[in-house]
């Protein structure tokens, strides 16, 4: 059972000073990378600068200390932008705190009460849809900085259709100037990783950005001229409380609440593929709670695991959740020494790294792989996500999204599931029966039976593969149906498989998975010969390959 014990905690047991060394580089390098991306973050969620640096400086400091990862760093991140700028603006920072608070409690309850399994239950199509949402309100908001424009309303644009109209109704206002920084720090974003992976992007795209506007000239509004910079200290501050906020905002923290959990364990998991470790899921939901509390209550935002910023952690020789801690430390520092210097970054610059984050997450070609390869209703359900999404905000999506997702499964359940009567036989004289069968060495089997959908996919990714393996057998004569998101774990299941240099073979695939296999490519990957139609032809495929 998952221990509700902080990581830091047991990885300190067998650490050294070569660690820690190494540990304070990695959150160095990451707090340098997190800087203009927390400053960008929070002013795309609609609050000041410096806010973005106090979530990441409580909310990665607490997260670290208490999480259930080795090397997970949290902080502000794109998923958040457009729900927390929607909550600012309808019920202003003191319901943005509320909700964040509220939420923090939520997930404390869900460790404390094991849920962490149960993240699984979210189906990949909703997660890649409002994924992909977000990356388009995100690339959406930014246009108005990017271009330069002059927007002026009467009250202040919350949807991301209204956003797109003002940008047309106000384009002839548009700054060439800004423009041209913009696009210098675009292309700076876009070509700099290509020669140098050392140092972050972002940064040589601020200073540029600075350089273009203070040195050469260039008209183009800074942070400094729209908002005021502070470098004071993150403050304790409890918000005052009333029912009908509370109840005005409960949605919202249930949202960040559940958008948290899935980031933070996505980001986990994928840690863990890289570290070869295995992290605390119910640890890392109540970390995730009190670092949201925490952020909340010293004026910051909700924050999660970064899935980038963890990457860059454990490229850098980050092995335990000191790098988080020390990444935190640092950007205090920072705060305290560097930030009056954020306020000559010029906004077409923040734009042009938002543009960024919103690519990268965008996963637009998931999207349309999904949308080739999956089967109806599964793309119903990314499209209908997708689409609420943008059009709506991430609350109503998500709603909708789950609803049909049940409905769905349980109308291709009751297609798929049939009733008859037993046939009672004697294992002794069952020829089926694996037992009589004789397995070559090196060689695994296993028998998947029933339906594989997205709550059940993760069991996939518990097949054990051992050193010495040569082949894994999947028996699936039981499988009558399959759906997009087990399809993913089958195709991890394959690297996996790759990069241990096991063979994969499936034996009596049935007709609507052998379609969504051929749809996606993965008969061809795995190559026509390794379907076997009974058991028997694949143990002799098995021995064949290892002659």
């Amino acid at each position: 059972m998952d221990k509700l014990k902080p990581k830091l905690f047991s990885v300190m047991k067998t650490y050294n000073k070569e660690q820690f060394i190494k540990d304070v580089v990695a959150g160095i390098i990451v707090a340098i990378i997190a800087l203009p991306l927390s400053i960008a973050l929070a002013l795309a969620s609609g609050v000041t600068p410096e806010k973005g640096i106090y979530t990441a400086i409580v909310a990665g400091f607490l997260i670290s200390f208490l999480g259930g990862s080795r090397v997970q760093i949290a902080g502000p991140t794109a998923a958040f932008a457009t729900i927390v700028a929607g909550i600012v603006a309808t019920n202003g920072m003191e319901g943005l705190v509320v909700a964040t608070l509220m939420a923090g409690i939520m997930l404390i309850l869900m460790g404390f009460f094991r849920l962490g399994s149960l993240i699984k239950f979210i189906p990949y199509t909703i997660t890649t849809g409002f994924t992909s949402g977000i990356a388009v309100t995100i690339l959406v908001g930014q246009i108005k900085d990017f271009l330069g424009l002059k927007v002026v309303t009467e009250e202040p644009l919350i949807e991301t259709v209204e956003k797109l109209e003002a940008v047309f109704h106000f384009l002839p206002t548009i700054n060439w100037q800004a423009v041209i920084v913009g696009v210098v720090s675009l292309l700076i974003l876009i070509v700099f990783p290509k020669f140098n992976k050392k140092i972050p992007p972002s940064l040589i795209a601020v200073l540029a950005g600075i350089g273009m506007v203070k040195g050469l000239g260039l008209k183009a509004d800074t942070i400094g001229e729209l908002y005021t910079i502070s470098n004071q200290l993150p403050a304790f501050s409890f918000p005052t409380l009333s029912f009908g906020l509370v109840r005005e905002v409960m949605g919202d923290a249930f949202t960040i609440a559940i958008l948290a959990a899935i980031e933070s364990l996505l980001s986990c998991v994928v840690a863990d593929s890289m570290v070869n470790s295995r992290h605390r899921s119910n640890m890392e939901l109540i970390a995730q709670g009190v670092g949201n509390m925490g952020s909340a209550l010293f004026g910051g935002i909700p924050a999660t695991g970064a899935i980038a910023r963890t990457a860059a952690n454990v490229k850098n020789g980050g092995r335990t959740p000191v790098a988080g801690m020390v990444h935190a430390i640092t950007l205090l520092l920072i705060l305290v020494i560097l930030m009056p210097y954020a306020a000559l970054i010029p906004m077409p610059t923040i734009a042009a790294i938002l543009f960024m984050v919103a690519y990268n997450m965008s996963e637009w070609k998931k999207f349309v792989y999904l949308c080739k390869t999956a089967p109806k209703s599964d793309i119903i359900v990314l499209v209908t996500t997708f689409v609420l999404t943008v059009v709506f905000d991430l609350v109503i999506a998500i709603e909708i999204g789950m609803i049909l997702a049940a409905l769905l499964f349980m109308k291709r359940m009751s297609e798929e599931t049939e009733i008859q009567g037993w046939k009672y036989l004697d294992e002794e004289n069952d020829p089926d029966s694996l037992s009589l069968k004789e397995v070559p060495a090196n060689t695994r089997v296993y028998e998947i039976s029933g339906p594989l959908f997205f709550g059940a996919a993760d069991k996939i990714l518990n097949i054990s593969l051992q050193e010495g393996d040569k082949c894994l057998i999947l028996r699936m004569r039981g499988v009558t149906a399959i759906d997009a998101t087990a399809m993913n774990a089958l195709e991890q299941l394959f690297k996996s498989c790759q990069q241990k240099g096991i063979q994969l073979i499936l034996s009596h695939v049935n007709e609507q998975p052998m379609n969504v296999m051929k749809k996606s490519l993965f008969l061809s990957k795995v190559g026509k010969a390794n379907f076997c139609n009974h058991i028997d032809e694949a143990l002799k495929r098995a021995e064949e390959l290892q002659q």
